[in-house]
């Protein structure tokens, strides 16, 4: 599991925010094959909390998606990484 505090950058709306937030959600999922959700945060325009899970066997492959993913979401132009963190179960 990897999650993420975002700044999301230039939302004057929660309609604004959410849009940006649905289309990062979206592309991970399509991307990755990952769930996402966002998981904190929902009440702020300019703030986001998302979490991405992925299930498998082999660590190594997970690390890798994981490594992927996390690479998405740095390079998103309408938000700002200000936190993230990993859990492996």
């Amino acid at each position: 599991m990897i999650g993420w505090e975002l700044e999301v950058y230039g939302c004057q709306s929660l309609k604004e925010k959410r849009s940006v937030v649905k289309s990062l959600k979206d592309r991970l999922h399509d991307r990755f094959n990952v769930s996402v959700a966002e998981t904190g945060h929902h009440d702020l325009w300019q703030r986001a909390e998302l979490t991405a899970c992925v299930v498998g066997s082999d660590r190594r492959h997970v690390e890798s998606v994981l490594e992927s993913v996390d690479r998405l979401v740095a390079s998103e132009a309408r938000a700002r990484v200000i936190d993230s963190y990993r859990t492996f179960y």
